[in-house]
């Protein structure tokens, strides 16, 4: 294999290819540095947080493959992976997943010494997640604190103190929504995980899976209304969850039937759920002051 086809390889191990997991650690993290900064964050912290989401997806995808490797190839979705197909060894994916989170860990240190322990605590979240599906059926709780634990980051960064309340209100509220759009991803491999011994939430949730992904998805949109009217956004803000609720209902209209593809369609659409919020949020400090 020449070193452009090996390249090739590991992009496609921390899917560069496929960039909708950085966006959606992406929508909060950037949710909770502008309310942090009440408006725009300083751009040195705000290039630290974006480089930082990119590489941490990207260190996740890597340890997450290692942890499946014996599971993707049986799995059709995935088994098209450089580690499922054999192209690229363990050993490298683990190689991948330190040097990026070393990378990120260094984007840290031009923060301040509390923003550093407090990414001790991702880094931790993030290598240990893939391996909990396998421990417990609630693994997407595990990877929501992994993702919403750069909300608490964004403030000690901005501030250099203890978060306060609303950031764990965002953090629980992150975490939730977390929770429903990995079950929609879990809804796709379901009857693979099933069959593999795989554990998660939308095997936990079996036939009430639309039931209580609704109402996650009702705390969430009330999680994300208590931070408005904390963060002291009006108008327009509220216009912007609107549209959240919009979504929502789109979302439960595609995983009605249950088929793979629709719900793999209504996980993806959380994309445009998390920018519709920062665009609210962004739209209400400017416009509507």
């Amino acid at each position: 294999m020449t070193l452009r086809e090996r390249l090739g390889e590991y992009a496609r191990l921390i899917r560069l290819d496929r960039p909708i997991g950085t966006y959606l650690l992406l929508w909060p993290t950037l949710w909770a540095l502008w309310i942090a900064a009440d408006g725009l964050p300083p751009l040195h912290i705000l290039f630290i947080f974006v480089a930082g989401v990119a590489l941490m997806r990207s260190a996740g995808c890597a340890i997450n493959d290692f942890a499946d490797r014996h599971i993707d190839p049986h799995v059709e979705r995935t088994r098209a992976r450089p580690l499922a197909r054999g192209s690229i060894r363990p050993w490298e994916a683990v190689m991948v997943f330190l040097f990026l989170s070393a990378l990120a860990f260094v984007l840290v240190l031009f923060t301040n010494p509390l923003t550093v322990l407090f990414a001790l605590v991702a880094v931790a979240l993030a290598a240990t997640y893939p391996f909990t599906k396998r421990l417990h059926s609630l693994p997407q709780v595990h990877l929501g604190a992994a993702f919403a634990w750069a909300v608490p980051m964004a403030f000690t960064a901005v501030h250099n103190e203890f978060p306060p309340p609303i950031a764990w209100l965002l953090f629980v509220t992150t975490l939730t929504w977390t929770v429903v759009y990995d079950t929609f991803y879990g809804m796709v491999d379901r009857e693979y995980d099933l069959a593999l011994g795989v554990r998660s939430t939308a095997i936990l949730f079996g036939e009430q899976d639309r039931l209580i992904t609704g109402i996650l998805q009702v705390l969430v949109w009330l999680g994300l209304y208590l931070v408005g009217q904390q963060a002291g956004f009006g108008g327009l803000y509220l216009g912007a969850l609107v549209v959240v609720a919009m979504l929502m209902f789109y979302q439960q209209f595609l995983i009605f039937d249950r088929e793979p593809e629709a719900c793999f369609r209504a996980f993806r659409n959380n994309h445009h759920l998390g920018l519709v919020v920062l665009v609210g949020m962004v739209g209400d400090t400017l416009i509507g002051g």
